[in-house]
């Protein structure tokens, strides 16, 4: 498991992430998250014992368009997102704010929530120039969770997040990895972009039931369009 990683500078934005899983915690954060290329969040998350449903992949529909954005791949202003869909994984989930911890890792979400995901408020936000964090459980122990199915996810897919001023940021997947914990490309998964872009994380890989968390991390990397 990585070791926590030191809270970024006060004057610095943040990111969020979340947690999941029993005992409260999520299972969603072995990770080091690196802020403006400076500063890193990490943490530990929930367990489970037993396994969580099975995959099924969702129907596939068409992003929603935002007749009120700008074009595409510029930035949008700063807005607190509200909802994330997914559609070829059937997610429609609201959002939840996290924040740092008192040893710098970063919150993970509610865990008695399954469809929801978080996302780092003090970074940019979800369309806004920069690397939005966005967050979310594959499971808890008692099911699979929103992110259950993230790894269907390929280049070329779409997803979008509607926001408080009303617009709707539409993002295309690049490419999706897995990274175990203990090897976290934190720099290259967090550094600031200078062009809208987004990150959607979860667990992945083995449970270890020893230490209560995944082996691996997944994330999608995507782009404004």
């Amino acid at each position: 498991m990585a070791a926590a990683p030191p809270s970024p500078p006060p004057a610095e934005p943040a990111r969020d992430e979340r947690q999941s899983g029993r005992g409260g915690r999520l299972t969603l954060w072995g990770v080091a998250i690196v802020f403006l290329g400076v500063s890193l969040f990490g943490g530990h998350h929930g367990s489970r014992e037993t396994p969580a449903a099975p995959r099924a992949s969702g129907p596939t529909s068409s992003v929603r368009s935002d007749t009120r954005s700008t074009e595409a791949g510029d930035g949008l202003p700063h807005s607190v997102p509200t909802r994330l869909l997914i559609p070829k994984i059937s997610v429609d989930a609201p959002f939840a704010a996290l924040t740092l911890g008192p040893t710098g890792q970063l919150e993970p979400p509610p865990a008695d929530n399954t469809n929801l995901v978080g996302w780092y408020a003090k970074g940019a936000s979800p369309g806004e120039t920069g690397t939005s964090i966005i967050a979310g459980h594959v499971d808890t122990v008692t099911s699979a969770a929103v992110f259950a199915n993230l790894d269907q996810l390929e280049p070329g897919d779409r997803f979008s997040v509607d926001r408080a001023d009303g617009r709707t940021a539409n993002f295309e997947v690049d490419d999706t990895e897995t990274f175990a914990k203990d090897a976290f490309p934190s720099e290259r998964v967090y550094a600031d972009a200078d062009r809208p872009e987004a990150r959607l994380i979860t667990c992945a890989g083995d449970y270890d039931h020893s230490v209560k968390d995944y082996t691996d991390n997944l994330v999608v990397f995507a782009h404004l369009v």
